[in-house]
């Protein structure tokens, strides 16, 4: 493949923001060794982290290398970009974890295999050894005060309104992270950082620390930050962010996030976070616009990530949810998964969980006391009674209209769920305990 597909590729898919005269040229001459960092403050990517992991693929598809950085020293650090106050630091042993959870999705997403292969590095492993008078003596030197403080990281911190200014320890991450670059650069091969447009300070510090330390030269890229139409955060949820991790967001709501997304959102999205083509995607854009009700790309979209970052099973089973949940789906296919998994269905999805002693259905429950007492579904008696003449409640998908049926422990899910629907979108999941 054409080393120069990469500056085209993240150009049509408008995911180039900036980059230094001669990076095109660069990678347009030879194959070339890029990193980018990544933050291990927890044991799962989050969906933002998602346009880096693709920066990367795209890179490793042209035909070049990419590495991988865990920041396992930087970590204990924190970096101050686009940061209004300084965070806490972790220690070593919750980083380790962070780590591993974050490697093992990373190693699912790109190709660590082959003549490019993708490769992970850890900047605790060269730093465990460097002797802080050392390194302000070796490295610190090559930099000046007025250089570190005319970035905007740091120029926004310390003239920023509440005055805290920032502390030593952060005000030395962009050298760190510089020592990183300088590091790979002498020891990998490696020639361009890449990172969202808010690291072009720290990016270039690695740049400029290679040129005076080591007589070098070396490249910077970076991607726009993602922003949605409406102004509220990209990767953000109800439930606050979107992981990548199945146990913090079940696949069924990482599915739905990508499917509801606006059309203003939708069409940068499907060229972000999926690797189809140019053409294919415009072809679909097209399409779309003429029967946006049919959301097209809204599904393309969610049904391409969720199988690349979960798997096809997670997503069948995404998919049966929301049949269930939003369409005329029935719930056999949930019934086969196993309890934890069907649970993490619905409370992924919102639907409350409300408990009923065993006692309660062996004795058999009136259908109008389930829905007005036990799960508070419907507000009174009265108009449980009401729905139940207009077909508009039912039992695990079956309407019932008998307001003297009585339910008994026959109807339960795996042996302990009743799920309750009140018209077409308004659930409840009552659990039987005991």
């Amino acid at each position: 493949m054409s080393h120069t597909n990469f500056f085209e590729e993240l150009t049509w898919r408008r995911m180039l923001h900036d980059s230094m005269p001669g990076t095109d040229k660069l990678l347009s001459s030879e194959k070339v060794r890029g990193y980018i960092g990544f933050d291990p403050t927890a044991d799962s990517l989050g969906v933002g982290n998602l346009v880096q992991v693709m920066t990367l693929l795209h890179f490793q598809r042209a035909g070049h290398t990419p590495i991988v950085l865990v920041g396992g020293a930087t970590g204990m650090v924190g970096d101050p970009s686009g940061k209004s106050e300084e965070r806490n630091l972790l220690s070593s042993d919750l980083l380790e974890q962070n780590l591993a959870g974050q490697r093992r999705q990373l190693e699912r997403l790109l190709d660590f295999s082959g003549s490019n292969a993708a490769e992970m590095v850890n900047n605790y492993d060269w730093f465990k050894g460097i002797n802080f008078l050392d390194f302000i003596r070796d490295t610190g030197k090559h930099l000046s005060i007025n250089y570190m403080m005319a970035k905007d990281s740091v120029e926004k911190r310390i003239s920023g309104k509440d005055h805290e200014g920032m502390s030593f320890t952060e005000f030395t991450y962009q050298l760190i992270q510089g020592y990183d670059f300088l590091h790979l650069y002498q020891h990998k091969g490696v020639k361009l950082q890449m990172g969202g447009s808010d690291q072009w300070g720290n990016i270039t510090t690695g740049t400029e620390l290679i040129r005076r330390k080591a007589k070098g030269e070396a490249y910077a890229l970076t991607t726009p930050l993602i922003k949605k139409a409406d102004g509220t955060k990209f990767g953000k949820t109800e439930h606050g962010n979107l992981w990548l991790d199945p146990k913090r967001t079940s696949p069924y709501e990482f599915y739905q996030f990508w499917l509801n997304a606006s059309d203003e959102d939708v069409k940068n999205y499907l060229r972000i976070f999926t690797l189809l083509d140019q053409k294919t995607v415009e072809g679909m854009e097209t399409e779309h616009d003429a029967a946006p009700q049919n959301r097209l790309l809204q599904k393309t979209l969610a049904k391409d990530i969720t199988i690349r970052v979960h798997g096809q099973d997670e997503l069948d089973v995404a998919l049966a949810a929301t049949e269930v949940l939003f369409g005329k789906g029935t719930i056999d296919q949930l019934m086969k998964l196993t309890e934890d998994r069907f649970l993490s269905v619905f409370v992924g999805a919102g639907v409350p969980v409300a408990e009923l002693p065993r006692d309660a259905l062996t004795a058999r429950l009136n259908v109008v006391d389930l829905f007005s007492e036990k799960s508070q579904l419907v507000a009174s008696k009265g108009e449980a009674r009401k729905l139940l003449q207009g077909n508009g409640l039912s039992i695990n998908k079956e309407k019932v209209s008998d307001p003297k049926l009585m339910v008994g422990a026959d109807k339960l899910i795996n042996g302990r769920y009743l799920l309750l629907q009140k018209g077409k979108k308004d659930y409840c999941l009552v659990k039987v305990v005991g």
